[in-house]
């Protein structure tokens, strides 16, 4: 952490040189229109303000997800959301200023100042908004209702990660075991069914008896998206998602019709399952657990490094060279501690390397967390290599790309080092757990999303009730007649973080569909498919996100991508019925 701030007090120091920023930005206003000179200027701080308030942030997020239940750290956080809520509410004349100068002017402040034409993606991209920006007294009201906005959030993480507790689980021999969200799935991924179900109970059944505090709170992070996008005059809280980041909706749907198109082939999977695990009734708690004896390996954190790093070797000396360094110069928090923000994840800010949290568990799924990761950690480093600060920072349609690309290229190295029938079934079951967990899941999870939102809209609170009713016709729906889905799952969406974040996991799912057709690509051409993807890596925000993936060569303005990533599926699980036979 001393990579962005050598100590907490030079934190401290420049949060409180950076309070001028506020006044200094605000002097612009009414100003934007006035010369080319003056709107470049205005940019320029634009961009450098936000580079120092980034790093300001990343460092105060980071140090209180180490410990979420440190006091001093949240405080940390809440002061710099406190800043950032002061700073944008203090800029908030930018949109409608950039708005209301004619185009004709524009066109001319391009000729007057050269130097503007760095801008010109950022100023299109405000003036695209145009019908959403609103007059600067309602942008102003916007700006401070930011903080009030990420209550439902705060509450959620607060109470899930630092206050709930779980009762322990009990193993067929009677030992207990700590159920935590971090260790949740790998107590799932046990050979040993009772406990299995033992820790499937105390999850479900705790989150179960919050279900109504829950509720309020996803309740509430609903009706905020639903505020904001009626207050800029979006159509749906669905568009006021997508639209700022150039994704048209009908992808959104598009990904849900082809995925319950194909869901006879995760029917299939999971009567493959049932069969290959000898069980007469297929659980939800037995949809982890390896079906595959030999799956039972322990791969230390030491060993998953080194196969990441030979793997990730075909995206060429440069690529490898920064993703050794990652480990050499510590840019990860690796294992569980207690109150450590639970699952995974990677950021950046500029000026600075990104930062990688693990919760690793010596597993094969966490060795694919590693490369996942690392291939968020990549992109950023990338984009902030080629990239100006303001175009550096990519959205997250194209995020999950890099991340599942490297995800497929550890498979396609693990399977091209064995031949033995049982560890290729192995892998090959881990390959269809990604499509499961990944496409199918995610998917599933973006129906819900957009079903509660849907429901909202119509004027319907949303109450533990009818939530979990929709939940557990989903979870029906998708897993299909070869699986029990218990009741206890329709409290699923009561623990998923990502809900807090609309309209967000769709992404993993299309993402994962691109990568597919990326890391076919570069095993399949070699140099001219590297350079090509590396381009795209080093794109950030310069373009929109479908020409960007086209650059790497994929398109996902049309359904090809998904249906192709679903019929490798189906060859996939061929493949493992005939290994098992």
């Amino acid at each position: 952490m001393e990579d962005i701030f050598p100590t907490e007090a030079a934190w401290e120091a420049e949060l409180a040189a950076c309070r001028s920023l506020t006044g200094e930005m605000a002097a612009y206003q009414g100003r934007l229109g006035e010369s080319a000179q003056t709107l470049c200027a205005y940019l320029d701080r634009v961009e450098a303000v936000n580079s120092r308030v980034e790093r300001l942030y990343v460092y105060a997020m980071l140090r209180s997800d180490e410990d979420t239940a440190d006091s001093a750290h949240q405080a940390m956080k809440g002061k710099c959301f406190s800043f950032v809520v002061e700073l944008n509410t203090a800029m908030a004349f930018e949109g409608p200023e950039l708005v209301a100068i004619p185009d004709e002017t524009l066109a001319q402040f391009y000729q007057d100042c050269p130097a503007l034409e760095k801008y010109r993606r950022y100023l299109e991209l405000a003036r695209l908004a145009k019908a959403h920006i609103l007059s600067q007294a309602e942008e102003q009201l916007l700006a401070g209702a930011g903080e009030v906005g990420s209550a439902p959030s705060d509450i959620f993480g607060a109470f899930t990660n630092a206050d709930m507790t779980f009762p322990d689980a009990v193993d067929g021999a009677g030992r207990t075991h700590p159920v935590t969200n971090g260790s949740y799935i790998s107590l799932m991924e046990s050979a040993d069914r009772t406990l299995r179900k033992s820790a499937f109970e105390s999850l479900y059944h705790t989150y179960g008896s919050f279900e109504n505090t829950l509720a309020t709170a996803y309740n509430a992070e609903v009706r905020k998206n639903l505020f904001f996008a009626k207050a800029r005059k979006y159509e749906s809280a669905l568009a006021s998602a997508l639209e700022p980041t150039e994704i048209p909706t009908a992808v959104y749907h598009s990904l849900i019709d082809t995925v319950r198109d194909n869901l006879p082939q995760l029917h299939r999977y999971m009567g493959l399952r049932k069969k290959i695990m000898g069980l007469d009734e297929l659980h939800l708690y037995d949809i982890y657990a390896n079906m595959i004896p030999e799956a039972e390996t322990e791969i230390p954190f030491a060993e998953a490094k080194e196969k990441v790093i030979d793997a990730l070797a075909v995206l060429g000396p440069e690529y490898q060279a920064v993703l050794k360094s990652s480990f050499d110069q510590r840019w990860m928090d690796i294992y569980e501690n207690k109150g450590k923000r639970s699952g995974a994840y990677s950021c950046g800010c500029p000026g600075c390397h990104p930062f990688v949290l693990l919760n690793h568990k010596d597993t094969l799924d966490s060795a694919f967390t590693l490369a996942h990761e690392l291939g968020h950690a990549m992109h950023t480093y990338r984009s902030d290599h080629a990239q100006p600060p303001i175009y550096a920072d990519y959205v997250l349609f194209v995020a999950e790309v890099a991340s599942t690309c490297n995800e497929a290229l550890l498979m396609q190295y693990l399977l091209s080092r064995t031949q033995d029938r049982k560890q290729r079934a192995v892998l090959i079951n881990y390959f269809l757990e990604q499509f499961r967990t990944t496409l199918y899941r995610q998917t599933m999870f973006a129906e819900f999303e957009l079903k509660a939102h849907e429901m909202a809209e119509a004027g319907e609170t949303l109450t533990a009730e009818n939530l979990k009713a929709m939940y557990l016709q989903l979870n029906r729906d998708y897993f299909g007649p070869e699986t029990v889905v218990d009741d206890e799952i329709a409290i699923e969406w009561a623990r998923i973080p990502h809900f807090y974040r609309h309209f967000y996991v769709y992404q993993y799912a299309t993402g994962f569909s691109a990568a597919m057709a990326l890391s076919s690509r570069i095993l399949r051409e070699g140099a001219p498919a590297v350079a090509d993807y590396l381009k795209f890596l080093s794109g950030g925000c310069s373009a929109d996100p479908i020409s960007l993936l086209k650059i790497a060569g994929v398109d996902m303005s049309t359904p090809a991508p998904v249906a192709q990533a679903l019929a490798l599926f189906g060859s996939l699980i061929g493949q493992l019925e005939e290994l098992v036979s």
